[in-house]
């Protein structure tokens, strides 16, 4: 858990080890952030130190940039690697995102409480344009893939899963026991799914790799990045992916 905010000194240099968070500083206050993972490439360009991957940063490389607060996440970062940033006396603050209210009480809790900046004008944005959102029609069944070899599915909940039930879309292994279930692709062709909504990332399924194993079924190619980023991809994710699912339906 981060220390309280009120008992340590103002943040002037942020580490991010997720995607989603590098963007929610770097679209406000990007001054903070001096490093962060190879894959956090929003904004583009953007200059800091690259400090490894989600699963495999180089923590001693990130302790020599003398952080005052490093930015992790319960599901995409290894409990060793930040019980090691910890051990080198290093501010780590851990969320936990699950929802869409969740993702804007954590991304709150980020800037504002965590590196103590205003709480951005864009988080607003994405607050008003979620709150409008209303599911077009009836409610189709579908399965969501995010890996293959093997596969690999949406299970129960997710912030994806979330996002995607605010739009219409019900995910059929949503009761699942696991998180990320693998089931075969035999199971996934007979479990009785509508539509197969296929992002990428982080397996990046595209027109010629992923629609042919579902036959017979509309494939909704839509952006990773706006199905499970939290942060300013939030403002256009509703219209993105919702323009994505109605083409699938045609």
């Amino acid at each position: 858990m981060v220390t309280p905010r009120s008992s340590r000194p103002a943040v002037r240099r942020v580490v991010s080890l997720v995607p989603s968070l590098t963007e929610a500083v770097a679209a406000t206050e990007p001054s903070l952030l001096v490093g962060a993972t190879d894959w956090c490439d929003h904004p583009a360009g953007l200059g800091v130190a690259r400090i490894g991957g989600t699963k495999n940063p180089d923590t001693a490389r990130i302790a020599a940039l003398a952080p005052d607060l490093v930015l992790a996440n319960e599901e995409e970062n290894r409990a060793p690697d930040l019980g090691a940033l910890r051990a080198a006396g290093l501010d780590v603050l851990v969320t936990e995102v699950r929802t869409l209210p969740q993702a804007f009480a954590e991304l709150e809790r980020v800037l504002v409480r965590g590196c103590g900046l205003p709480r951005p004008a864009w988080l607003a944005d994405a607050e008003d344009a979620w709150r409008g959102v209303r599911a077009p029609g009836p409610a189709v069944r579908a399965v969501v893939p995010v890996w293959r070899r093997p596969w690999m599915v949406l299970g129960r909940d997710t912030f994806a899963g979330d996002l995607l039930a605010r739009l219409g879309v019900v995910n059929v292994h949503a009761g699942h026991p696991e998180r990320y279930p693998r089931i075969s692709l035999d199971e996934l062709n007979a479990c009785g799914a509508e539509l197969a909504a296929l992002p990428d990332e982080p397996y990046r399924f595209t027109h010629d790799d992923g629609p042919e194993s579902f036959p017979g079924l509309p494939c909704a190619l839509v952006s990773g990045r706006h199905l499970t980023w939290y942060g300013p991809s939030l403002t256009e994710a509703a219209e993105v992916l919702g323009a994505a699912l109605r083409a699938a339906a045609r």
